[in-house]
């Protein structure tokens, strides 16, 4: 069955018994009330889009809402993947994470699962999904914890520089690049799996979103930015094509 089937039939099965939130888009600036605020219908099957997962516990989820703007906007100009530029968030509370092959999530601040979220997504993964989370410093501990909920039977395994993540566009010989310092700690990539399938990547003491954001943001060098792009490039044709 292909991703996106698995995925259509699990989001039927779900919004059987459950209302659907809406899903939010954002073609620029913060995601605020008033007129940056556009409602989105379901992504056309055509073209691919980002669903930036939208979570509890006081974290800023929301942060550099042009990262998977300009991360689109790479992609598009380096694949063949249709892909759609916008900033789109979905809270994990809604059934509509299924309308997404793939799922970003990012912060610097706690994480909180429900049971009800956990068991949401646990189904996602299973049922072919892809999560990518990116540390953007002060996540590690809560996500760690809360990936328990879903996973209670995996421990995060770091990934060797030889998994297909790390070339399957670009090439990485030596894994993940170092894109903003935070405990001058080599950077790291986790997954969880199931099925046999990679499908939760984690990096850590690495920050590639902070290289896809617009470029004052943070400052990064282009070198910087073009390696976090290229290395979000192949997070995304991995997920794609597993």
């Amino acid at each position: 069955m292909s991703l996106r089937l698995s995925i259509a039939a699990v989001v039927l099965a779900f919004a059987a018994g459950h209302a659907v939130a809406q899903v939010r888009v954002f073609r620029g600036g913060a995601p605020t009330t008033g007129s940056q605020r556009i409602q989105a219908e379901p992504a056309p099957a055509s073209a691919f889009r980002i669903g930036r997962l939208k979570y509890g516990g006081g974290g800023d989820w929301y942060n550099d809402p042009s990262a998977e703007i300009n991360l689109l906007k790479f992609i598009r100009q380096h694949t063949t993947i249709n892909v759609e530029p916008v900033y789109e968030y979905v809270d994990v509370a809604s059934d509509n994470i299924f309308l997404y092959p793939v799922l970003f999530m990012t912060g610097h601040g706690t994480v909180n699962f429900t049971t009800g979220d956990a068991q949401r997504l646990r189904a996602y993964l299973e049922n072919g999904g892809f999560l990518y989370i990116d540390d953007d410093y002060g996540m590690d501990a809560s996500i760690r914890k809360e990936l328990k909920k879903i996973f209670s039977d995996q421990d995060l395994v770091e990934l060797p520089f030889s998994h297909p993540i790390y070339s399957s566009h670009f090439t990485f010989a030596n894994g993940l690049p170092k894109i903003h310092e935070h405990d001058a700690k080599p950077p790291q990539g986790f997954g969880l799996f199931a099925n046999g399938r990679l499908c939760v990547f984690y990096t850590y003491e690495t920050n590639p979103s902070d290289g896809w954001a617009d470029p004052d943001v943070h400052n990064n060098p282009p070198d910087k930015r073009e390696a976090a792009l290229k290395m979000g490039t192949n997070i995304i044709v991995y997920a794609l094509r597993n």
